[in-house]
């Protein structure tokens, strides 16, 4: 009761709001989404992300290990894949000689404790620009699933930490557990998007990987609401997570993240593995060019954001802030 409770007592300074401090960030709570292209010594920027670049193998091999030495311990690998390498079966995503599996191995083999999670969806390697195999004017669960699997096999034998399916399709967590048992894989683990849902935040994502549904001669979902989530829906997220850490998840995901805080809280509450969120290309485009009008401080607004979603029950944030925020943390 006033006066003799004062809330203010413990705001008189920085020393004491530091000793009070309920969150704190740091930067191995980051994990960096890396899109990586064919070629060599290449960098192409995209327009909607600034900052933010396709880098050949080799380029990013020297962004993994600076990486490192900030402290970020996890990186979400995506890859662009050639137009002539993109069906309907998605077979590219298991080549063992693809793109995706020589940037494991080489980022393995260049920073070995760094943490790589490959991204486990057909959407790259896809004619159409789905997560899945289309038929009959759909994306087919059970034949995406046996795609997923071979996908994360492939994944595991070129090095993989963990895998990320990030795909939405029922039941793929329990399958994906069960193909890299029998492939002896039973200590590679899987992050599982558990609460994505169909956002209009990915905008910049598709930009950087070309990977929006498209157009096409044959009837095909104009978009995934057919798999990701209404955003309308909460007690849904709850019961994504909670079957699929019942199938077998390491770590479930909420994406995208600073809309999606009370989900983020709910699924935390719900489940007892970590949670990780991703703060998605649209929220970082958004504070981006808000910064380059001068609307507002971009470090001041991407360390709050962070240290919100850290707030909200995250164990592990997947943000293409991580560099950025790493190195502010660093000089503190």
């Amino acid at each position: 009761m006033f006066p003799l409770q004062r809330g203010r007592r413990l705001r008189t300074n920085e020393s004491i709001r530091s000793l009070v401090r309920e969150t704190t960030l740091s930067p191995s709570d980051f994990m960096f989404p890396m899109f990586v292209a064919e070629g060599e010594n290449v960098e192409v920027a995209i327009p909607s992300m600034p900052g933010i670049f396709r880098r050949s193998l080799d380029l990013t091999i020297k962004e993994v290990k600076e990486l490192y030495d900030l402290g970020i311990r996890a990186v979400n690998i995506y890859v662009k894949v050639s137009e002539n390498l993109k069906d309907n079966t998605g077979k590219e995503a298991w080549n063992s000689d693809g793109l995706m599996q020589n940037t494991i191995r080489a980022i393995k083999k260049a920073c070995p404790e760094m943490i790589v999670m490959p991204d486990v969806a057909l959407d790259p390697y896809s004619v159409y620009g789905h997560d899945g195999i289309i038929a009959n004017g759909d994306v087919e669960n059970e034949s995406t699933n046996d795609a997923l699997v071979k996908m994360a096999v492939s994944h595991a034998q070129a090095g993989a930490d963990f895998v990320a399916p990030s795909d939405m399709m029922d039941g793929r967590v329990l399958r994906l557990r069960q193909g890299l048992d029998a492939a002896g894989f039973y200590n590679v683990g899987i992050m599982s998007y558990s609460a994505k849902y169909a956002s209009a935040f990915y905008g910049p994502f598709r930009d950087a990987l070309d990977s929006a549904p498209r157009e096409s001669d044959v009837v095909v979902p104009k978009d995934k609401k057919t798999y990701q989530m209404d955003y309308a829906n909460r007690i849904e997220a709850i019961k994504e997570a909670i079957w699929d850490v019942e199938e077998g998840a390491d770590m479930v995901m909420v994406k995208p993240g600073i809309a999606y805080l009370d989900i983020v809280r709910e699924v935390k509450n719900a489940v007892n593995v970590p949670v990780t969120v991703y703060h998605v290309s649209g929220e970082y485009a958004m504070i981006k060019a808000a910064a380059e009008k001068g609307w507002l401080d971009n470090d001041a607004i991407m360390m709050e954001q962070l240290m919100c979603i850290k707030r909200a029950g995250a164990s592990l944030i997947s943000t293409y802030f991580a560099k950025e925020a790493a190195i502010l943390l660093n000089q503190k």
